[in-house]
């Protein structure tokens, strides 16, 4: 075998046998398959930003006194999609090796983002825009809002990937003066900015949800897991007893579909629980719609499975699973397939981000668990989560490019160069399977 591809095969962190970088596999087709259920995923949430645009506008004129007009919220997705596709270009083409170089800088650089938006809703700067009671996002006039939080999401993907699989490689991984206090020093400060000051819990659990697998896929140890995910836990209990809304929240949940007592609390959850059964099997149509005229708070952005179950019905609902699913299942296999151990953990960043998303939005949608108020990936409105959300998963696209087909245990050892001349040609994975080179 070629020398240029003596590094090509790994099978753990702690095997020794790891990549100098993904030049040492040959490039070949990527996985198409990624791109496709991204795709329908953005068009469906721009076919029903379509249909109940004119009566979100309608409810926010006649509550605010707005003026938004009837495709207002068609137009302002249509624009968050064609930005969101750039991006994906952008990162889909941008060596990874140049992003990974500067990834430090894109954390630094987002947690100063964080600073700057507390800072700025203490002191009500216009550039700060507060919803609901919280200030999560950056008023940019007529570019629209950023939302920080989830450029911090992607920054620590891509920072974590090289730190965690630095640390994998020597193997460290369970080291817990030299991973595990800087990566909860880390962890900390995202939790201090994005729950604590901007109180957005949904996010914060998906950041952690980030962490968490790629620290199991970086081969965490089960005691220390344990540990780490009921310090979680209790956290995560003291950061809902000490607000309110989130208290009501889980009360609502523990009430179940009991309607006995009438205190409004559980409206949101019993109008997205009625948008669904009244999709029935097919649903309503496009266009026809009722729960999104007023009677479900958040159509467009953290009820939209909901109002999607209402327009396209039960069928409709498998069908986006099924796309999420899809969608899921090719990152898993990336992963599998990837030879550098840092770019596993990314793809797996990746999962956890968007399967944490998925899991959170339906579960809550359907009674499952609390309200959290976060967003379905790529069909809920709104442009800065589409945006990271794409440019992550135009990395992984990047990658896809140098994946191989996984080899047997004795061919994946670390051998001399006379004894893997035996072991063939590199094959790789496509949207269509596995290939010899």
């Amino acid at each position: 075998m070629p020398s240029s591809r003596r590094n090509s095969f790994i099978t753990t962190p702690q095997s020794g046998a790891q990549p100098a970088d993904i030049s040492s596999v040959r490039r070949h087709k990527p996985d198409y398959l990624v791109m496709l259920f991204m795709g329908l995923l953005m068009l469906l949430g721009l076919i029903i930003m379509y249909a109940i645009g004119p009566q979100r506008a309608n409810v926010l004129n006649n509550a605010y006194g707005s003026n938004y007009s009837d495709t207002y919220f068609f137009i302002k997705q249509a624009v968050s999609l064609a930005v969101a596709l750039g991006a994906f270009i952008f990162m889909a083409f941008v060596p990874y090796k140049l992003i990974s170089k500067h990834s430090g800088k894109i954390l630094l650089f987002s947690l100063g983002a964080c600073a700057l938006l507390a800072v700025a809703g203490l002191a009500n700067l216009g550039i700060a825009k507060e919803s609901l009671g919280a200030t999560r996002w950056f008023n940019l006039g007529a570019f629209g809002t950023l939302q920080p939080a989830e450029m911090l999401k992607f920054a620590l993907l891509v920072f974590l990937a090289g730190f965690l699989g630095a640390k994998a490689k020597l193997g460290k991984i369970n080291d817990v003066s030299e991973t595990l206090i800087p990566l909860a020093i880390l962890t900390a400060i995202s939790m201090l900015f994005v729950i604590v000051i901007q109180k957005d819990l949904g996010t914060g659990i998906s950041l952690v949800s980030i962490i968490i697998t790629m620290l199991i896929v970086g081969g965490l140890n089960k005691k220390k897991a344990g540990i780490i995910l009921v310090g979680l836990a209790i956290v995560g209990c003291l950061f809902i007893v000490s607000a309110p809304h989130r208290l009501e929240r889980i009360a609502t949940y523990l009430k179940g579909d009991d309607t006995s007592i009438s205190d409004g609390d559980s409206y949101h959850i019993e109008q997205a629980k009625l948008a669904i059964g009244t999709g029935g099997l097919f649903g309503v149509g496009v266009g026809n719609s009722v729960q999104s005229t007023g009677y479900l708070p958040e159509a467009t952005n953290d009820s939209v499975f909901a109002i999607m179950g209402e327009t396209f019905g039960f069928v409709g609902l498998i069908v986006i699973l099924a796309l999420f699913s899809g969608l899921l299942f090719r990152l898993l296999k990336l992963m599998d397939h990837l030879v550098d151990f840092r770019l596993k953990l990314l793809v797996a960043g990746v999962f956890g981000w968007l399967g944490s998303h998925v899991i959170l939005n339906v579960a809550s949608m359907i009674g499952i668990l609390p309200l959290t108020g976060i967003t379905l990936p790529l069909l809920s409105f709104g442009g800065t989560s589409m945006l990271f959300v794409t440019a992550a998963l135009g990395i992984v696209f990047q990658l896809s490019h140098y994946t191989i087909y996984s080899l047997t245990t004795k061919e994946m050892q670390y051998e001399s160069s006379s004894s893997r001349r035996g072991i063939g040609r590199s094959r790789h994975t496509s949207s269509g399977g596995f290939k010899r080179n």
